[in-house]
């Protein structure tokens, strides 16, 4: 398929669907701080999760600063074998969800973060959608890697299972869908809105990005706009894609009210 946005949010149903629906809009933003880390997104149906990671001694350990980092909570036992657990039963995540972006927010020095995971992640191909050349493979889950990115590592590779989360310049700049499928960026860089209407030049301002994105097949997020109803209002009716969140709960609440 042609248009990464469309095949990336394509929903198949699979299984029954038992409980709660797929929600394409939702991103679990900092997901390890919740009580259960993964299951509570899951739970609400979220479709994208982001865990950060830290390579210490060897391992990746999920944490927000480096001093909190501890060796049990480390991605593959918080996030990439419960993952395969539900694969392998069920040959997807959720329910009537193609594709879980696992948005992997790297704290530590790209290139050697990224080899160690790149090799803990062969256990868990199976599951994880392939990036080759120009061709996007679409599995259960997509990993696409955030923060210290090995962007010029990981474009050298032909063959790999992860792909990078852009910015704003990126849209301008038209990289491959397959190497960027997703483009992230902080609100407060860009826009000075926090509250009230969203004056006409910045509304103008944010229609522009969301078009070019979506021209470009890729899907938009950004970090840093105020956790609350007002603005997923105003990011759901801009149509970006994903919608930021520490509060899984109300923000599902809000997006069923729409029906997505």
């Amino acid at each position: 398929m042609n248009n990464w946005r469309a095949f990336l949010f394509l929903v198949v149903v699979i299984l029954p669907t038992a409980g709660q629906q797929p929600l394409t809009r939702a991103h679990a933003h900092n997901d390890y701080e919740h009580p259960r880390a993964l299951f509570d997104a899951l739970d609400q149906g979220f479709n994208s999760i982001e865990p950060d990671i830290y390579l210490v001694n060897g391992d990746l350990l999920v944490a927000h600063n480096r001093e909190d980092c501890r060796p049990e909570r480390n991605l593959e036992k918080l996030y990439l074998a419960p993952l395969k657990k539900r694969f392998d039963e069920h040959k997807q995540i959720i329910p009537g969800l193609k594709t879980l972006i696992l948005l992997i927010d790297i704290k530590s020095d790209a290139v050697p973060t990224y080899q160690t995971l790149e090799k803990q992640i062969e256990t868990y191909k199976s599951m994880l959608t392939e990036f080759e050349g120009d061709t996007i493979k679409t599995n259960a889950v997509t990993i696409i890697l955030s923060g210290n990115r090995p962007r010029d590592y990981v474009a050298k590779q032909n063959k790999r299972w992860v792909a990078i989360d852009g910015r704003l310049p990126d849209l301008d700049e038209n990289p491959p869908r397959s190497l960027v499928p997703l483009i992230s960026d902080n609100w407060a860089t860009h826009f000075s809105w926090t509250s009230g209407p969203l004056p006409e030049s910045q509304v103008n301002r944010l229609n522009e990005i969301v078009a070019k994105a979506h021209q470009q097949g890729r899907i938009l997020r950004f970090w840093a706009i105020p956790d609350k109803e007002e603005a997923w209002d105003l990011l759901y009716n801009s149509k970006v894609d994903l919608i930021n969140t520490d509060h899984l709960a109300e923000l599902a609440a809000f997006l069923r009210a729409k029906a997505q």
